[in-house]
C-alpha cells in the first residue's frame, strides 16, 4: 500500500512537470499574436525620420521599418501591423499593460528602463552631433573648438544641455531652445554658428535640405535605440532579437539597409561572409 501510495505520487509530479514547459509555450506572447494573425506596435508619429505622417497621413519612418521587419518575420508579410500612437512617456506603461506587442520608439536603452521591460538587441546608435550652415566660415568641429568662446551653439533646453555641448566645445557659448525647430531658426538667422543635436535629425537633414547644411563631423554621448517589450517572455524575446539580428546580419539585411539608406542617406556595408561580424 504504502509502495503504491509512491508510485502514484511519483506519477503525479512526473505529469506535473511534464506539462509545465507546455503551460509556459501556450502563455507566450509569440503565441497569442500568431493566432492573433497581426502585430501590436507602440510608436510615435511627430519625430521624423523615426516615425511621423506623410502629406497623405501615412505613418513612416524607420522606427515604423523596424516593426515592420519584425511583422514579416512573423506572418512574411510587413502589414500584417496595428500601430498604437503613443506618448514618449506611454512607451513602457502600454507595454506593461499589455496595450501594445512590442513598443518600437526611439527608446533609449538605461538600466533602470531594462528593470521595467525587456530591451530587445540594438537596432540604431544615436548620439549628438553638430550641424552648421553650408556656407559657415567654420568649416568643421575642429574649427569651431579651435575659435574657443567666439562661437554659439543652439541646442534644445535641457537641465543638462550646457554640460552636453561643453563636453565637444568647452569655451562655446550655448544659447538653449525650448523647441527643436527654434534651433535650427537660429542658425538660419546667423543667432547661433551650430546647432547641437541628434546625429540622426542631422542626417534626415542633410538628406532633406541639401546643399544647406553640412555636418560637423564630430559626434559624442553615444546611446542606443532598442525595441522593449513585457519581462518575463524569453520566446517573446528571442523571436523579436532574431528577426532584428537578421535584418542587420543575415537574410533580411538588403531591407534594413535600404530603410537606412532612405531616412539616413547612409548606405551601410553587407556583413563580411565567414566568421559572423557580431562576434569579432
Amino acid at each position: 500500500m504504502k509502495f503504491s501510495s509512491i508510485i502514484s505520487r511519483s506519477l503525479g509530479v512526473a505529469l506535473l512537470l511534464s506539462a509545465i514547459p507546455a503551460i509556459a509555450h501556450a502563455q507566450s506572447k509569440l503565441d497569442e499574436v500568431l493566432a492573433r494573425g497581426h502585430l501590436i506596435v507602440g510608436t510615435g508619429s511627430t519625430n521624423a525620420p523615426w516615425h511621423f505622417k506623410s502629406e497623405a497621413d501615412v505613418l513612416q519612418g524607420f522606427d515604423i521599418d523596424i516593426a515592420k521587419i519584425v511583422a514579416k518575420g512573423l506572418f512574411d508579410d510587413a502589414e500584417k501591423i496595428e500601430f498604437v500612437l503613443q506618448a514618449s512617456d506611454a512607451r513602457i506603461p502600454n507595454v506593461l499593460t499589455d496595450k501594445v506587442d512590442i513598443t518600437c520608439q526611439f527608446m533609449t536603452v538605461t538600466a533602470a528602463r531594462a528593470q521595467q521591460v525587456a530591451v530587445s538587441i540594438p537596432y540604431y546608435r544615436e548620439g549628438v552631433g553638430l550641424m552648421l550652415q553650408a556656407g559657415s566660415s567654420y568649416a568643421d568641429y575642429a574649427a569651431l573648438k579651435a575659435a574657443g568662446s567666439a562661437v554659439t551653439i543652439a541646442v534644445l533646453q535641457n537641465v543638462y544641455a550646457e554640460d552636453l555641448v561643453h563636453q565637444a566645445l568647452p569655451e562655446a557659448k550655448v544659447d538653449q531652445y525650448d523647441a527643436q525647430d527654434l534651433l535650427y531658426q537660429a542658425l538660419d538667422a546667423g543667432r547661433a554658428d551650430a546647432v547641437a543635436t541628434d546625429q540622426s535629425s542631422i542626417a534626415w537633414l542633410l538628406l532633406q535640405q541639401q546643399g544647406k547644411y553640412k555636418d560637423g563631423g564630430h559626434g559624442w554621448s553615444p546611446q542606443t535605440y532598442a525595441c522593449a517589450v513585457k519581462r518575463g517572455d524569453q520566446e517573446w524575446l528571442n523571436f523579436v532579437n532574431t528577426a532584428l539580428h537578421e535584418a542587420m546580419t543575415g537574410v533580411e539585411f538588403n531591407t534594413y539597409a535600404a530603410s537606412f539608406k532612405k531616412w539616413f542617406g547612409v548606405d551601410v556595408a553587407p556583413p563580411k561572409i565567414g566568421f559572423p561580424v557580431e562576434f569579432q
